[in-house]
């Protein structure tokens, strides 16, 4: 499967940030605050490789108790968007969350997602809120 787990602080790392900002952060006029990143150091980064053109998609997790962890900066390159690279990264986020112990996924889906969660078995819990001033929905599933 061309979905690794990337090191905290490796040239790899930079790539992923460089995604997720290209994809999460620049359409929103943001960028990233170096002292949110290094916070990310205890995170599990999870990165899809394509043989022909490296890193085409990344996520963060990050664990919120010891039942449940936090799915976070989903991001696929512009071009591959569309190809099944966000469904390989969730489902090898699934199972490295319950390798780990964990048997509760959740996340903050961004409106336009909705409907991609859902096919892969996440439900909506709670009302639609905010984030980052696009509307978000609070998103989980009980992992196997």
């Amino acid at each position: 499967m061309p979905v690794i787990e990337i090191e905290f602080g490796t040239p790899e790392y930079d790539e992923s940030v460089a995604l997720r900002d290209t994809i999460l952060r620049k359409p929103l006029n943001m960028s990233f605050d170096p002292d949110v990143l290094a916070k990310e150091w205890a995170d599990i980064h999870l990165g899809y490789y394509d043989n022909n053109f490296g890193l085409m998609g990344c996520l963060i997790l990050s664990s919120v108790d010891e039942n449940t962890m936090k799915m976070r900066q989903v991001a696929v390159a512009t071009r591959a968007q569309g190809l099944g690279i966000g469904k390989q990264l969730v489902l090898a986020s699934e199972e490295k969350a319950a390798e780990l112990g964990y048997n509760k996924m959740m996340w903050h889906a961004r409106e336009t997602a909705i409907p991609f969660y859902e096919k892969l078995g996440y439900k909506i819990v709670g009302k639609p809120f905010t984030e980052v001033n696009i509307p978000h929905a609070k998103m989980q599933k009980t992992l196997k």
